[in-house]
């Protein structure tokens, strides 16, 4: 499956003859790397819904969860919750009528604006986010096994620079 090239880097000789075909046999470094970032995504976003689709929740309602687990009793207005997941907005009330339909999650009138609404989490999804804390640790661990905490704070770095500058060029 995967290589060492002669940089000691890991890479994917069908990804690269790929890639190699498809710039013509320019520079296929930048693209090796794009294609090497969706299969990673895919990887762990694969392994995280196997874990929350056997307790019925989407990879998209759980993040949406677990943001309104840290916002405390006053929550998110949809907008926000949107934005905090990086979903649109239309994305965000899909979600939550689906987190609300399963009793994890609730729509409350906001305190001072009666014309606008607030999500929060229940005390069911409370509990859904408390049993799947576990198991989700146990996966991640498990995923970045051999990863120095160096490596760690590389990668999140990198694919945060890596986000940032798609949010540029969009």
């Amino acid at each position: 499956m995967n290589e060492v090239d002669e940089q000691g880097m890991l890479y994917t000789p069908s990804v690269r003859a790929a890639m190699t075909h498809f710039t013509g046999g320019g520079d296929t470094l930048a693209v090796e790397a794009a294609a090497a970032v969706r299969t990673a995504a895919t990887t762990v976003e694969r392994l995280r819904s196997r874990g929350s689709d056997s307790r019925g929740l989407s990879s998209g309602a759980l993040d949406l969860l677990i943001r309104l687990s840290v916002a405390g009793t006053t929550g998110l207005s949809v907008g926000e919750l949107a934005a905090a997941a990086g979903v649109s907005p239309r994305n965000a009330t899909g979600l939550l009528d689906t987190l609300e339909r399963d009793g994890l999650a609730e729509r409350v009138p906001h305190e001072s604006d009666r014309r606008s609404v607030r999500a929060r989490i229940t005390a069911a999804g409370e509990e859904w986010v408390t049993a799947f804390r576990r198991p989700s640790e146990v996966a991640m661990n498990a995923l970045f096994r051999g990863f120095t905490a160096d490596e760690l704070g590389l990668l999140r770095h990198l694919c945060l620079k890596l986000a940032d500058n798609a949010e540029r060029v969009a």
